[in-house]
């Protein structure tokens, strides 16, 4: 029951942290094939409601996040391949104490389909909670990787997007077809100003067209976004126009699947500057959740068509640019740095006092925040992205400070959650792989109910201990499967696979990796996290 298993040697970690590197530097970490091409998904992991911008050599882009925090993830790139987590807009929200897990939660909600744009030297972003007080943020910066500046709050526009015309106006594109003229100093709506709907739906459409992206070329306006036809699936569809506010003539631009996957729709377009455009649109692929994709965008008769020439995303395609690598978007951490890596994100806001990298250097220490009856309303979850095709990930627990009804653990974490769950029970450790349903209330996203599986308890032989996780996203596949260890060799799988399932109605988003620990009797206790080593399998 020694501990001094526990700590590996700081060597192991830096050689399984090179290899992770390394595989990544030749494709595998992202969907770079080293050759000079890439394949779809260009991003096999949850990174929905994309906008993306270029200024200069430099790509930019936003995502959704939710209730993740921090939120809203700036990502760079200098290929539309590979791509780096640079910053986020934000460290938290706090409109409701239902952010901090108090008095309902904000799962599906915070953060949603944020516009990125960039004028006249400084970068702008733009998101609108789906949630009360239905009042938006407007966040700005000279520069994207520094801080990003809260500059306004303004009326709610669901699935928004910023648009800076020529003349010096600036507008708003929202909802189905709706437009709003805002002040220049894009501190609110512009009294008088242009308000207006650009379009009606037409007969062949079904419910909302959203998901709005805007972009002026040769002179014309474009407003692209996502429709439901009647009888049919999702699919991209652009609006143009002469003038900003109409009249607008509609054509399909992308309509198809990929990888035996459904419907390819949502995003927007970018050009290289160079007269070559791209789409970067996103999949929905089960329980990985929403992927990202990138195809050509070819100008016909006025008209930015997506896909091939036949209008189907490419799998296999040539990169953008050439020569250019990252690490990705799930990366493995020692906890050796004096801050968290930027790719982990907090399920809900943290509660500072109880996390630690300083405590016990080279860890990252868990301490319990409040006493809690489940995992779904615990602070302090940290998460990652999981990915496909396939991925593994283990964490080092030293479980050695935790105090009578903890659990701590690692899960696949989502409204369907499967756990691997660390407790403890008077004198004794156990481990449990369980699963765990969460019902949620629809106004205030309360947790009403946990419906809990156990299929498989032991107990403990050390103190230190290892976690894996395996996640296979494959077609038809969406598998987390579970493992332990006392060495990191020797592994013995506990429980049955789990089945990983997207629900737009509870999270709506992708399964993370989160490690947690919380008190369901009394605070006090602890556990050091010594690593978190991570590999995406192509």
């Amino acid at each position: 029951m020694t501990i001094k298993t526990m700590k590996k040697s700081l060597l192991f970690s830096f050689v399984l942290a090179l290899g992770s590197l390394s595989v990544g530097n030749v494709g595998a970490q992202s969907s770079d094939n080293g050759d000079g091409t890439f394949t779809n998904p260009v991003l096999w992991a949850d990174v929905p409601d994309p906008d993306v911008i270029r200024v200069g050599d430099d790509y930019y882009m936003v995502s959704t996040t939710m209730h993740l925090m921090p939120g809203a993830p700036i990502m760079h790139s200098k290929d539309l391949v590979n791509w780096k987590i640079i910053n986020y807009l934000y460290d938290k929200l706090d409109d409701k104490s239902s952010y901090d897990l108090n008095d309902g939660t904000v799962y599906g909600r915070g953060q949603w389909a944020t516009s990125l744009k960039y004028n006249n030297g400084k970068f702008y972003a733009y998101f609108s909670p789906n949630d009360t007080p239905y009042r938006g943020y407007v966040y700005t910066t000279d520069d994207p990787a520094g801080k990003w500046t809260l500059l306004a709050r303004t009326p709610h526009f669901h699935d928004a997007s910023l648009f800076f015309d020529d003349d010096g106006r600036t507008y708003v594109f929202y909802g189905t077809g709706q437009l709003r003229e805002l002040k220049p100093d894009l501190t609110g709506v512009l009294e008088g100003g242009l308000d207006t709907k650009v379009f009606e739906r037409d007969s062949e459409e079904n419910g909302l067209l959203e998901g709005s992206r805007v972009i002026k070329h040769d002179g014309k306006y474009y407003l692209i976004m996502i429709s439901w036809p009647v009888g049919g699936k999702r699919r991209q569809v652009c609006y143009r126009a002469d003038n900003i506010a109409g009249p607008y003539e509609k054509r399909v631009i992308l309509e198809d699947a990929l990888g035996g996957f459904p419907y390819v729709a949502q995003g927007t377009i970018v050009d290289d500057g160079n007269g070559n455009w791209y789409g970067v649109i996103f999949q929905d692929r089960g329980g990985v959740g929403r992927v990202l994709t990138v195809m050509p965008c070819r100008w016909v008769d006025g008209w930015p068509m997506l896909g091939d020439e036949n209008g189907r995303v490419p799998e296999v395609m040539k990169k953008p640019v050439l020569g250019y690598q990252s690490e990705g978007l799930v990366v493995s951490d020692s906890f050796n740095e004096s801050r968290l890596k930027l790719n982990w994100q907090w399920n809900h806001n943290p509660v500072d006092s109880c996390w630690s990298l300083k405590e016990r250097p080279g860890y990252l220490r868990l301490k319990t925040a409040r006493v809690v009856d489940n995992l779904f309303i615990a602070p302090n979850t940290l998460t990652q992205r999981m990915e496909g095709p396939r991925c593994e990930a283990v964490v080092s627990f030293d479980i050695s400070a935790m105090k009578d009804g903890d659990v701590a653990g690692f899960s696949a974490f989502n409204g369907d959650a499967g756990i691997l769950a660390l407790s403890c029970e008077g004198d004794k450790k156990y481990l449990t792989m369980k699963s765990e349903v969460v019902s949620l209330s629809d106004e205030k996203k309360e947790v009403t109910g946990i419906d809990r599986k156990i299929i498989e308890k032991v107990e403990l032989e050390s103190y230190c201990v290892y976690l894996r996780i395996d996640g296979d996203f494959r077609l038809n596949k969406d598998v987390a499967s579970f493992y332990y260890s006392y060495d990191n060799k020797n592994w013995k799988k506990i429980g049955n696979d789990f089945r990983m399932v997207f629900d737009y109605r509870r999270f709506f988003m992708g399964t993370k990796y989160a490690i947690f620990n919380y008190a369901t009797k009394s605070q006090g206790g602890y556990v050091d996290v010594d690593f978190f080593d991570y590999k995406r399998i192509r």
